[in-house]
């Protein structure tokens, strides 16, 4: 039989196969959709992708996750094959399948066809549904560089991985299967598969304290930072004075300490005086591959959960004998508690019988969030053998989720689900109430596996409410699949919500475009989270997940929480009265740039982009935005400069006055003000710190003053033929005119008409100013509060003065446009600035420079993301809510943290709450909540002895938010007892109750009091579904 290879038109003629199109040996790459896969894989391993083909056969749950993955990130063509016919079973499997394809009774690749072409314009997608069997010729495969394989007899997987092992270069093979609640990936990349980069991870430089001079040399790392090396690695040495023999040189290293490492003998170098940077050398690693035939008796195998280390080889045993089952009956076994599966396998393979029970007993269904991790598994590993990027898997991983029920079949899209989950936990998802925050790429995973799992269905009344603020960016489309270009700049969660809802249109949906947090609590009220029955955190930044984890806390419900950076993910399960909440530990801060540092001392490349963007911020977005605020408190200049003569004060007012009296009103002052500011940054800037730190200045102990990490600058000339100088100057001149309002025109952006203009400008002459700051404690200043001298004050007065009379201080002047900085636009410039500043900076240092996609990650604070790990982390995140709907016990929810690049998948158990002991009978946990009903003449008294009665202790301490209701020692307190909780609290309309903190007298004097959980206190004794937080 002859296979048809991918077309331009997607399809060729049966025994004239067409061949693949010439592919370029070099592309650019989609920035603009690319962006964030971009920073994961690298601009070669795109490139290799762009090259690459994939056969991907069988098109059920898995192989369309596979599909979906592989098309999104961008390889240059996929064939999908499969025979089978779309049935009622794939609704609830397959995303891409709909109703009318069962109808219709439509092959699945021809349904999904489309579908998944449209992920993405520049993959070429065509299908086969010629028969794969063992008499079919496999040459056609030689047309790939992979190969994948799901939904196929193990005999003819064996087959088609010796062929592709024997090619010359090997055709890189995959073979992936989820059957019911077990799964597995192997893989076989050929007997010698270099990778480039096995880690991924971008190295790190580090400055060097010392080098010794001996036999071994031993660096030590400056300021007790950890090197992070493992022995046996290379780094490579530059700017070391001193032991300069070193410079350029690559040394392998043996590990000391955390701190210092051995580099072999340096004795007969020169002494080592100061400065120095060592960085990691990435080496090329060769990983040898067996076929499946020789992996089958003696297989090395992944193991996600260390608590169980025999799990992956039971279950690849008892894969084999389902294998061997499905070789001799033909069929997938049918649900039942002793089929003859069950026996079958039993006899095959003599592990765990209860295991065996699960496995057999459900291998007919399908749980597509299973199926989602496999995918975005299997997914990674296409893109590995593709680019040689990442460590490949080596060479099986095999995983089941939990012991289950089963259920029998309905017919209907569940019947997948229910064959592995059973019937009443079915029908819990169908009712389950859940809230998503966040509809990002995690959300629209999520959504996915709802849709299809039947969450939140309208005939249950179950609910999916979704919030999301955002709109759809076209950087969106590489990850977010439910979202295509004619979505861009639509709302994400109105827009995944319709996507939803055509893969499932049973969903109940509610569709909102707002942010959590307090200023929304009025809506997200507890009366709003008392109805759920689970919170889905989509989220991508810290702040907002602990706010959501505090509402989900308060009101006693289950949190699920996950997140991706790259190829690393990591889920959370957050269970009342079970575990620790998402608040209960806390990631050190993010290490700031001292101030001085980056104001005169910059010493790395992160140093000048931080630089760069506060030059933007302040410049182009907070002085605009000062200026504004400033002329709408302030009536008219005349007013300003009367008030000013009167007080003998510019406080608050001189940097809105400067910039009023330099504004520059048409686009020549723009490009004249850009070039000041070139002198001002890249020259003058220099020059003063060279006046006030000559290169021989030496601190009170007799060293260097410029000594690593400090690095003494150089000034620049500006130069218009210069690229970066020209970056600059229009870029900046164009964002000055931005703000000012100012119109201009192509023609003036020409180099010509730029170099006329500049060419009249005059710089002034440089004069050395008052000593530079070296103090790493001292903080940016308030520009609003900034001391300002009696002379500044005077010429500031004048020259409000002089704008005054001159009647330039018009309505039109007395505002600007702040400029908002947008990494995603070239249009806009800003990245033009950000990119040509920093790197003049950097060259004015001696820094080596970054390249504009470097400089955009970090002055964007871009997090590095692909779909791969998306897609794995939310059907990891999808199969705990599973469990969160069963009820299930502490020990089975299982938090996770895998890196696919490794790659490496851990498993481990929840953290579990802790109590808190206030007496030897009494303790509480984060999830406690203590209850005290009032009325309307209740006092702080009666409450007080209602806490003692209640919970059998007597506060001492009584506070609302951060206002003291009761607190003994304090004045006049004593008094308050006798007042009414209404008159103390004063609750505003319609408030039911308010949550008080509320602490007690310890047991041994001088101790510090003890807390107590949240007491909710009500004011009357009604307590409505519907209360008001």
């Amino acid at each position: 039989m002859l296979f048809i290879s991918p077309t331009e038109s997607h399809r060729g003629t049966p025994g004239h196969p067409s061949p693949l199109p010439t592919m370029a040996d070099s592309m650019d790459i989609d920035d603009s959709l690319y962006s964030r896969q971009r920073y994961v894989l690298g601009d070669s391993a795109m490139q290799k992708m762009a090259r690459s083909a994939v056969f991907l056969s069988g098109i059920g749950a898995l192989g369309v996750e596979i599909a979906k993955n592989i098309v999104l990130a961008g390889v240059k063509a996929v064939t999908l094959h499969d025979c089978k016919r779309c049935e009622v079973w794939d609704l609830g499997t397959n995303f891409f399948i709909r109703e009318e394809d069962v109808h219709s009774q439509k092959k699945r690749v021809e349904a999904v066809h489309s579908r998944v072409a449209e992920l993405n314009p520049y993959v070429q997608v065509s299908v086969s549904t010629d028969v794969l069997d063992e008499n079919t010729d496999l040459s056609f495969l030689k047309r790939y560089q992979c190969v994948v394989l799901t939904e196929t007899k193990l005999s003819l997987q064996k087959r088609i991985d010796h062929f592709c092992h024997s090619q010359q270069p090997p055709i890189k093979f995959i073979g992936c299967d989820v059957f019911g609640i077990c799964s597995r990936v192997f893989c076989d990349f050929g007997e010698a598969f270099e990778v480039s980069d096995p880690t991924g991870e971008e190295p790190k430089e580090l400055f060097i304290q010392n080098i010794s001079q001996e036999n071994p040399g031993v660096v030590t790392c400056m300021d007790s930072r950890t090197h992070g090396l493992q022995t046996g690695q290379s780094v490579c040495f530059k700017e070391i004075n001193g032991m300069t023999e070193l410079n350029g040189t690559t040394h392998q290293v043996t590990v000391l300490s955390p701190y210092s490492f051995a580099i072999g003998d340096t004795s007969s170098f020169q002494p080592y005086a100061h400065a120095g940077i060592f960085r990691l050398v990435k080496m090329p690693k060769t990983f040898t591959f067996e076929t499946m035939e020789q992996q089958l008796s003696d297989p090395r195998l992944l193991t996600p959960d260390f608590s169980k280390p025999e799990a992956p080889l039971q279950l690849h045993t008892i894969m084999l004998a389902l294998d061997a089952f499905l070789e001799q009956q033909c069929f997938k076994p049918l649900t039942s508690s002793r089929s003859p599966c069950f026996e079958w396998v039993l006899s095959y393979s003599c592990v765990n019988q209860e295991l065996v029970r699960s496995v057999s007993r459900c291998a007919r269904g399908c749980l597509s969030p299973l199926a989602a991790v496999v995918g975005g598994i299997a997914s990674q590993e296409v893109l590995k053998a593709l680019t040689g990027k990442f460590s490949p898997l080596q060479q099986w991983v095999e995983a089941h989720c939990f012991n289950v029920d089963f259920g029998v079949c309905r017919g209907d899209r569940y019947d997948a689900l229910r064959a592995c989950i059973g019937e009443s936990l079915c029908l819990k998802l169908h009712t389950f109430q859940v809230f998503m925050v966040g509809c990002g790429a995690i959300g629209c995973e999520m959504l996915k596996n709802m849709a299809l799992m039947g969450v939140g269905l309208s005939r249950c009344s179950g609910e999916i409410c979704i919030t999301d603020p955002d709109l759809i960016e076209k950087s969106n489309l590489n990850r977010q699949f439910l979202f295509r270009p004619q979505h861009i700049r639509k709302p994400k969660s109105t827009t995944a919500a319709a996507a939803s809802l055509e893969i499932n249109p049973e969903l109940q949906i509610d569709a909102h475009l707002n942010k959590v947090c307090p200023a929304t609590e009025d809506m997200y009220s507890d009366a709003f989270f008392s109805r759920l029955n689970l919170v889905v955190t989509a989220l991508d930044n810290v702040e907002a997940r602990r706010y959501v984890d505090s509402r989900s806390v308060s009101n006693q419900k289950a949190l699920l929480d996950s997140g991706t950076m790259g190829t690393k993910g990591h889920t959370e399960i957050i269970v009342p009265y079970l575990t620790e909440s998402y608040n209960s530990h806390r990631d050190p801060p993010e290490e700031e740039i001292p101030f001085c540092t980056l104001k005169s001392f910059p010493a790395v490349i992160e140093h000048t982009i931080q630089w760069a963007r506060d030059k933007f911020e302040s410049a182009f977005s907070h002085k605009p935005s000062i200026y504004n605020m400033f002329w709408q408190t302030h009536s008219s200049a005349q007013e300003v400069l009367r008030v000013r003569i009167i007080l003998h004060s510019m406080e608050g007012s001189f940097q809105v006055i400067k910039l009023l009296s330099r504004r520059p009103t048409q686009w020549e002052h723009c490009l004249a003000l850009a070039r000041l500011k070139f002198d001002k940054y890249f020259k003058r800037k220099a020059l003063q710190l060279l006046h006030s730190f000559p290169l021989d200045t030496r601190l009170k102990d007799g060293s260097l003053f410029w000594q690593s990490p400090k690095r003494p600058p150089s000034p620049i000339e500006f130069e218009l033929s210069d690229p970066l100088h020209f970056s600059f100057v229009v870029s900046s001149a164009r964002l000055f005119a931005g703000i000012y309002n100012i119109p201009h025109s192509e023609e003036q952006l020409s180099y010509e008409a730029v170099s006329s203009v500049l060419a009249e400008v005059e710089v002034p002459e440089y004069k050395p100013a008052e000593k530079v700051s070296t103090d790493e404690t001292v903080k940016k200043p308030d520009q609003l509060q900034m001391t300002v001298s009696s002379e500044e004050e005077r010429q500031a007065i004048s020259q409000l003065q002089k704008a005054i009379s001159s009647s330039s201080v018009t309505p039109e002047r007395l505002r600007m446009t702040p400029t908002f900085f947008e990494k995603d636009d070239d249009s806009n410039v800003h990245m033009d600035f950000v990119a040509s500043a920093s790197a003049l900076r950097a060259h004015m240092y001696a820094i080596e420079a970054a390249d504009r996609l470097q400089t955009k990650r970090i002055a964007g604070k871009i997090i590095p993301a692909i779909a791969t790990s998306t897609a794995a982390v939310a059907g990891l995140v999808s199969l705990e809510l599973i469990k969160v709907a069963g009820g299930y016990g502490f020990e089975l929810f299982k938090n996770c943290f895998f890196n696919l690049a490794i790659p490496v998948m851990v498993l481990t158990e929840t953290a579990q709450v802790k109590r808190t002991q206030i007496r030897d009978d009494i303790s509480f946990s984060i999830w406690d909540r203590w209850t005290i009903f009032g009325h309307e003449d209740f006092t702080l008294s009666d409450f007080m002895n209602a806490v003692k009665e209640e919970y059998g202790i007597e506060p001492t301490m009584v506070v609302h938010g951060v206002k003291m209701l009761y607190v003994p020692v304090m004045p006049g307190h004593n008094k308050r007892l006798k007042l009414t909780m209404h008159k103390l609290i004063k609750p505003s309309a319609g408030r039911k109750y308010v949550d008080l903190t509320v602490s007690f007298a310890p047991e041994v004097d001088g101790d510090e009091d003890l807390p107590s959980p949240p007491v909710r206190y009500y004011f009357s004794r009604e307590r409505e579904s519907g209360e008001t937080a």
